[in-house]
């Protein structure tokens, strides 16, 4: 239907009356109207053109306002980044560690401890043999073979996250035993013709002979059996933290609150990064990246729900909230934890880049801040040019 057709003359004197910017008259024309359609057709164009260069300067606004989202969602995910490096997602009762007295830190020797008192347990007996029978150890080949309990082959900064990490794992994932083959799996446990277990052999042999008698089931996690993580790392980052994807809102935000990925914030023995398998990866894109996958970490519950179309995979929750996996809340209270990832001590021994990485993620601030306040120009000057249109 052409343009004209939804224009009547009456529209045209409604719109603009007798002494619009077009002056229609009323009387017909001797020439047959002509002058009347001549009328319509200058306000047809002189609309379109108006038109036209409304809708381009709204475009080149809303181009604008995109660019500078994006911009923004990317500075953000900088800064998440350098928050789990320097592990500033504490809460605020956690915040006062860095004044506590070294002394009083959980190292590795008191979650050791915390297995050993699971006498009849698979990662006590290890946890005994390597600290009383040495010797012993470096004579039973299998050994070899073994990296070592969950519990003791990653560290957290903050105790209040441990817990969680460690309550969302369970205990009897923490005590599990990871070797680094099959054939050390194979060496733990052996069996008889008729299928029963042969207490002479492995485990069960070396429990009864150091005073432990292994008693019930056991988790043994086989890193050569697992699916790595293949994708990218952060740029330049001495722990190799997986680069994931941060997740967003429908708005292409990223939700408040968010912290980071679980993964990320486990700390690696150095030993334990490179090539612990015999695919030539180490623990976090191996071991880690299977127990924890995609678990997202929020400040808080209320940030933790509200960003419910975005968990994939699971989600905790700095003050007690947990997603075990999509549809699946853990509720109830925190409770206590047994045995929990040892704190690191890092924080004591600043990395040489601290300080540079400190500033660069104030710069950044800095940088969302002022693209913030060019968002909101933007959206100031595409007002009135849709008022218009």
């Amino acid at each position: 239907m052409d343009f004209l057709q939804f224009w009547t003359r009456a529209d045209l004197i409604s719109e603009f009356g007798q002494n619009g910017p077009y002056t229609v008259s009323t009387e017909v024309a001797p020439n047959g109207g002509h002058s009347q359609a001549e009328a319509v057709v200058n306000y047809s164009k002189k609309l379109q053109d108006d038109l036209q260069v409304l809708g381009q300067k709204i475009k080149y606004h809303e181009d604008n306002v995109k660019y500078l989202k994006t911009l923004k969602n990317r500075l953000e995910d900088s800064i998440l980044d350098m928050q789990v490096s320097l592990g500033k997602y504490h809460t605020t009762s956690s915040s006062m560690m860095e004044n506590e007295d070294p002394a009083h830190l959980k190292n590795e020797a008191e979650t050791v401890e915390h297995i050993l008192r699971h006498e009849k347990s698979a990662a006590a007996i290890l946890c005994q043999l390597k600290t009383q029978h040495e010797t012993q150890a470096s004579d039973i080949q299998w050994t070899k073979d073994v990296v070592g309990i969950v519990a003791t082959l990653g560290k957290v900064d903050d105790d209040n996250l441990s817990r969680l990490l460690s309550q969302y794992l369970g205990l009897e994932t923490m005590l599990a035993i990871v070797c680094n083959t099959y054939e050390g799996v194979k060496a733990l446990e052996a069996y008889d013709k008729e299928g029963l277990i042969d207490k002479s052999l492995g485990l069960h042999a070396l429990g009864a002979s150091i005073g432990r008698p292994l008693d019930g089931r056991f988790l043994v996690i086989c890193l050569e059996h697992l699916r790595p993580y293949v994708g990218k790392y952060i740029a330049d980052d001495p722990q190799k933290r997986l680069d994931l994807l941060k997740p967003r809102l429908p708005n292409g935000e990223t939700p408040p609150g968010f912290l980071g990925y679980a993964v990320n914030m486990i700390r690696i023995d150095i030993t334990n990064l490179y090539s612990i398998s015999n695919t030539g990866q180490g623990l976090r894109e191996t071991l880690f990246y299977n127990l924890f996958s995609n678990l997202q970490v929020y400040r808080s519950r209320e940030n933790m729900l509200k960003a419910l179309p975005c968990i994939a995979n699971g989600a905790i929750s700095l003050d007690g909230g947990m997603i075990k996996s999509p549809g699946c809340f853990s509720l109830g209270h925190k409770g206590a934890v047994d045995v929990k990832f040892p704190k690191s001590s890092e924080r004591l021994n600043l990395p040489e880049n601290y300080f540079e990485t400190e500033n660069r993620m104030k710069e950044t601030r800095w940088k969302v801040d002022r693209t913030l306040e060019d968002i909101q120009r933007e959206h100031t000057a595409i007002r009135p040019c849709k008022v218009q249109f």
